[in-house]
């Protein structure tokens, strides 16, 4: 068992649910996963008051475009018991379930987005997971890995003259 804050990258389609959607609604269930690694990390190692980068996936550009918080620990995820659901599982249910997910708030914004090409130029991230196993949807970085996007942010928004 880890304690203290960990770190971690959540990816999200931004067309399906965007950081911008986490911050309008605030927080929200981190439903819909469905691979075992991903799963077993929000069962068992995300806590609340974990600190995530929130990413956008499947988009041009890909990247990070936020900051969210872990705000409750993993739950069944009843997305899995509705047969409606594109994430119905028909062997997952309330008495028995499969599916785990925990809930999420909106953090902080970050100065700017910080694109997956930028992050792959950064000698000090090529150990990130985030590039050596693209599909995983949840996933650990470490301190400092989450403390260089947030730098990487902080450098793009200066170079672009972006305003805050």
């Amino acid at each position: 068992m880890i304690s203290g804050k960990r770190y971690w990258l959540m990816k999200s389609e931004p067309d399906l649910f965007s950081f911008q959607d986490l911050k309008r609604r605030k927080h929200t269930r981190w439903d819909g996963v469905r691979n075992y690694m991903a799963r077993n990390y929000m069962m068992h190692d995300m806590k609340v008051g974990d600190l995530v980068l929130f990413y956008h996936s499947n988009s041009n550009p890909s990247g990070v475009a936020g900051i969210a918080r872990v705000s409750a620990l993993a739950a069944p995820d009843e997305s899995a018991f509705d047969s409606t659901s594109p994430y119905f599982d028909e062997r997952s249910t309330p008495q028995n379930p499969r599916w785990f997910c925990v809930e999420v708030k909106y953090e902080d914004d970050l100065p700017s987005f910080v694109s997956l090409n930028e992050i792959k130029k950064q000698p000090q991230l090529k150990n990130m997971i985030l590039l050596h196993n693209s599909r995983l949807s949840v996933q650990p970085v470490t301190a400092t890995e989450f403390k260089l996007i947030r730098e990487l942010a902080r450098q793009n928004r200066v170079t672009s003259g972006a305003l805050r």
